[in-house]
């Protein structure tokens, strides 16, 4: 919370990671291969003031490339979205410590999470 009662712009950052290490670990596996992040995108639309209630935080794949994912989020109440985000992921090895590409596995398990039209997420957020 900053000096005005608003969860400061840096704590959304810890909240979208937190939701993106939930997402990733559906997956189930564990490896020295994982992924990094080159790449935040965020659009603060509302101001949030500290409450005991949490928000919800939705998020979706919105690009699967060879090396990289981009993953697409809202933190939102029902009526209400705060945020809007961005984050491009890139696959790494962190034994060789280097980037490399997405493995089968990974792409069919991103591209289940597909779904969501990136056109209609724009159009709520500007709508809210």
């Amino acid at each position: 919370m900053d000096a005005y009662g608003h969860v400061n712009n840096a704590i959304f950052l810890r909240y979208l990671e937190e939701a993106r290490i939930d997402f990733t670990s559906l997956r189930g596996t564990e490896s020295k291969q994982g992924s990094v992040v080159a790449r935040h995108e965020i659009d603060y639309r509302r101001q949030l003031v500290h409450r005991p209630t949490p928000v919800d935080i939705e998020l979706w794949i919105t690009e699967v490339k060879a090396a990289s994912f981009t993953v697409s989020y809202e933190v939102k109440d029902a009526d209400v979205i705060y945020v809007t985000a961005r984050t491009v992921v890139v696959p790494f090895d962190f034994e060789a410590q280097r980037p490399r590409r997405l493995t089968d596995a990974e792409r069919t398990f991103l591209q289940q999470y597909t779904d969501r039209d990136d056109d209609s997420a724009d159009e709520e957020a500007v709508a809210a």
